[in-house]
């Protein structure tokens, strides 16, 4: 899986750069899933669809995004939310995920007043002093734009401690829910990515006996 947004980055191994494998790794896979793809140019698809066809030709590619579908509020999990709920209103993205970027994008897509954000490293855990410091942002934010902002995080971000983000009362802290989905991209589907998947699965586990 390559995200669309960041790619290959420097093309430096771990700990130089974002890759656990160098690039000729491709040469191995079975399938090839650019993700994030509605956030990039079509250009770019292309660019990276060649430089994969460089390395292997005839791998299948399929193009992914994260489909928002609702939102819940922290405390408060089994009432989904409607995503516009955050029309007109002003918004900190809080999130400790390997790439925030995708994630405030689509908030930015959904009709707020303003996007800020705070971006934590990859699993970060929460502290009291982060809380801290997300509390003044979030005054920040009232000064200026004269109401309440929202916090939203993502549901990894959640499920890693969801009770010290209570402390952050009386700001409300929503949580974004998202679905993979696959994109149309010359001839894939959706369909035809669960095919792929089951019968490289197939290949791979021996049968039960």
């Amino acid at each position: 899986m390559v995200n669309g947004l960041t790619l290959w980055g420097n093309c430096q191994l771990l700990p130089l750069g974002p890759l656990r494998e160098p690039l000729t790794a491709l040469r191995r896979a079975d399938v090839v899933v650019i993700h994030h793809a509605d956030l990039v140019s079509e250009h770019i698809l292309k660019d990276i669809e060649s430089m994969i066809q460089g390395l292997k030709k005839s791998v299948p590619m399929f193009l992914t995004k994260m489909d928002p579908t609702y939102l819940f509020e922290v405390g408060i999990i089994n009432a989904k939310i409607p995503l516009t709920a955050l029309h007109s209103a002003t918004i900190l993205c809080v999130s400790a995920i390997g790439s925030a970027e995708p994630f405030v994008k689509r908030i930015q897509k959904m009709g707020a007043l303003h996007v800020d954000r705070i971006d934590f490293s990859d699993h970060h855990i929460f502290h009291a002093r982060d809380i801290v410091m997300i509390r003044a942002r979030l005054g920040e934010l009232e000064g200026k734009f004269g109401s309440k902002p929202i916090v939203v995080i993502t549901e990894k971000d959640y499920d890693r401690d969801p009770e010290i983000l209570k402390q952050l009362y009386p700001f409300k802290v929503l949580v974004l829910c998202s679905t993979l989905r696959v994109l149309p991209y010359r001839g894939s589907t959706d369909d035809s990515f669960k095919k792929i998947l089951k019968d490289q699965l197939k290949l791979e586990l021996p049968a039960a006996s």
